[in-house]
């Protein structure tokens, strides 16, 4: 019998989701609760490692992501001019059936997690989130944004960057910013654009795509970190092909379906890791709430989605929650996080300082770490 006959998931990305199937699956009461109105609203491209697709085909949703995505198995470095200077085999961080790394729609992956935790009897609520927390011994009592109530074994706070949950249980937690902005488009795939391809230098640090299906890619552009908030969309669009024109080769492909300012976007880069434990009482933390940087590595997603599936793993088989259980997570996940994170920085402050690091190296650490299970 699970240590836990009910538990509440707050966040309903990656973490979430994946937490809330893998106890909803082993016969716990699941109450899922997303602050966003809907699952369409949850971004655009992804970037999902081998490692990722482990876990997702462990929730039983492989098959799906495998139909809805666009997997590849090499990735390619490329000169501002076009020039192909090298085609690398990337690791299968999943082991061998698996691709080294499948390119999604970020909302046709939420979609798919958020119906099989719906399948196997989680309960989603949208536009809800959590007003307060108070614990005891023997469970939480929960207020929700819509004054209604709950009391709960277990409380998982899977509520990204700036968690709610984490400020409710008094947790501070610093994010800094690392220095880098990034801009991304979402829009059709030219032919000539069938994996990752990566640009350093140049305009700006990095200029890359992936492809996330047959007909859809997303690119993006690293720069300094800048305020371009008051950019209106066509602005937005403007300065997006303005940069992108300094790269050649699929670039030229990419920058002429570039025409809807709707499909650009733009974000910081930021950085923290909270040292354990992930839990105050019977409320731990998971996902970017606990840790996020830099997507120099295409790890966030990995991350969150083995944060999940550890929790499962050492929760199912206890007798009851207790802090040993928790110990137990942070045990297995604080040092791969930290390893994955402070990569993850380095990479980008290697690119800023203009430095030649040794990426190879600090690349194939990273790899070998997260091909072996979580």
């Amino acid at each position: 019998m699970p240590s836990v006959r009910n538990a509440l998931v707050v966040g309903g990305g990656a973490a979430g989701c994946a937490a809330a199937v893998l106890l909803a699956r082993a016969g716990v009461e699941v109450d899922l609760v997303e602050i966003k109105p809907d699952v369409s609203a949850l971004g655009s491209g992804i970037t999902v490692q081998g490692n990722a697709l482990r876990v997702l085909r462990q929730l039983g949703v492989w098959d799906e992501v495998a139909a809805a995505g666009y997997a590849f198995n090499t990735v390619g470095l490329r000169a501002p001019d076009g020039t192909l200077l090298a085609e690398i085999e990337d690791a299968r961080t999943g082991g061998p059936d698996l691709p080294a790394t499948v390119g999604m729609y970020r909302p046709a992956l939420a979609r798919i997690l958020t119906d099989k935790a719906a399948a196997v009897g989680a309960k989603p609520r949208y536009a809800t989130t959590v007003t307060s927390l108070a614990q005891d011994d023997g469970g939480v009592d929960v207020t929700f944004s819509d004054a209604t109530r709950g009391r709960y074994d277990l409380v998982i706070g899977a509520d990204g960057v700036r968690s709610q949950i984490r400020s409710l249980v008094g947790i501070q937690l610093t994010t800094r910013p690392t220095g880098m902005g990034i801009w991304r488009v979402f829009t059709s795939r030219p032919a000539s654009v069938t994996r990752t391809d990566l640009y350093y230098r140049g305009r700006c640090y990095i200029a890359g795509y992936c492809p996330t299906a047959d007909d859809s890619l997303y690119a993006y552009l690293v720069e300094d970190v800048q305020d371009r908030a008051g950019l209106t969309p066509d602005e937005r669009l403007a300065v997006m092909r303005e940069l992108a024109s300094h790269y050649h080769g699929p670039w030229d492909d990419i920058r002429a379906v570039m025409t809807d300012p709707g499909t650009i976007n733009y974000t910081r880069f930021e950085a923290h890791l909270l040292p354990p434990p992930w839990n105050r009482g019977r409320v731990v933390l998971i996902g970017d709430a606990v840790h996020t940087c830099p997507p120099t590595l295409a790890q966030g997603a990995a991350l969150a989605l083995e944060d999940a599936a550890v929790l499962a793993d050492v929760l199912l088989p206890a007798g009851a929650v207790g802090q040993s259980v928790f110990d137990a997570f942070t045990h297995r996940r604080y040092d791969r996080a930290k390893t994955v994170v402070d990569a993850s920085v380095q990479l980008g402050q290697w690119l800023l300082d203009a430095v030649d690091g040794d990426v190879p190296a600090l690349m194939g650490k990273v790899m070998g770490l997260v091909s072996q299970p979580a």
